[in-house]
């Protein structure tokens, strides 16, 4: 039990990049960590940590162990909860990273709902636009928008939005209102960077329109705010404009055409998934489909 408590803490302390967060997530004095690291690699006979004044790096002997002590830990934390009432009633911190206008805009009130539910459980939420790196950051689950591009995680499908077209009135009045997708041409058409193009389908025909205009950016709610003052027309799925439709700030134009549906993922790093973390999945894949 001792080694084990020991391989815990160390994966700990790679998580956390270093020995002071990781002291401070776990409660127990910095000292006191350290010493134990120290102990477990005594016991190994090999070093498993480079240790500097500013931060920690993996020796290439700690990280084959790292990788391997991840999977045992997560295996014994997830059937000592599965053997206790936390699978009753999860709790601890949640951390999950969040595409924010998705998440501000949708999300919020059933995260909302799922705290109402499981009052136990704390939530640290990361809804800056970067991808965090599932592995080595000490996060458990990331929901994304989009392809799941890495193999090695485990992406579970929670939901398929559908984009649709939208404009501000204002713009429909200055710049008149397309009927066909090829009308999209003669427009200020606003997307994410350059996209170049856009794919419309109405369920019986698939049209590919070359779009552009004036700005390139990388802010989907900066494209939503540009879009309310009249600077162009948006692709969006109705979850992430629903705010700005009902207040009449856009209006959804060629209502017959719509994008190709994006798929919204649950991205973990393993399969092994504390019940916090399993329930938080379940809920929104439950209420995602409706």
């Amino acid at each position: 039990m001792e080694l084990l408590n020991d391989m815990a803490l160390f994966v700990e302390v790679v998580k956390a990049k270093g020995f002071r967060h990781a002291a401070v997530a776990m409660g127990m004095p910095n000292s006191t960590l350290s010493r134990r690291i120290s102990t477990l690699e005594q016991a190994i006979g090999l070093r498993l940590l480079h240790r500097t004044t500013r931060k920690i790096e993996l020796t290439e002997a700690g990280q084959i162990y790292f990788e391997r002590c991840k999977r045992i830990v997560d295996e014994a934390r997830l059937a000592h909860e599965q053997l206790g009432e936390m699978l009753a009633q999860p709790s601890g911190v949640l951390r999950a990273s969040l595409p924010v206008d998705f998440a501000v805009t949708y999300l919020t009130p059933l995260i909302v709902e799922f705290a109402r539910l499981y009052p136990g459980i704390t939530f640290d939420f990361d809804l800056t636009p970067r991808r965090v790196d599932l592995v080595s950051e000490p996060y458990d689950v990331a929901i994304r928008m989009g392809e799941s591009e890495d193999s090695q995680l485990i992406a579970r499908t929670l939901a398929l939005l559908t984009p649709h077209l939208y404009a501000a009135p204002g713009y429909l009045e200055q710049s008149g209102e397309p009927g066909e997708p090829a009308d999209l041409e003669q427009h200020e058409c606003l997307s994410i960077l350059k996209a170049g193009s856009w794919t419309l389908h109405d369920g019986k025909r698939t049209e590919t329109i070359s779009v552009g205009g004036r700005f390139a950016l990388n802010s989907v709610g900066m494209i939503r705010r540009l879009a309310t003052h009249n600077m162009g027309i948006v692709l969006m799925p109705d979850e992430i404009v629903a705010d700005e439709v009902a207040e009449g700030k856009l209006r959804r134009i060629m209502p017959s055409w719509h994008g190709r549906p994006t798929p919204v993922h649950a991205i973990t790093e393993t399969r092994l998934l504390p019940a916090k973390t399993q329930r938080f999945i379940d809920f929104l894949r439950e209420r995602l489909a409706r």
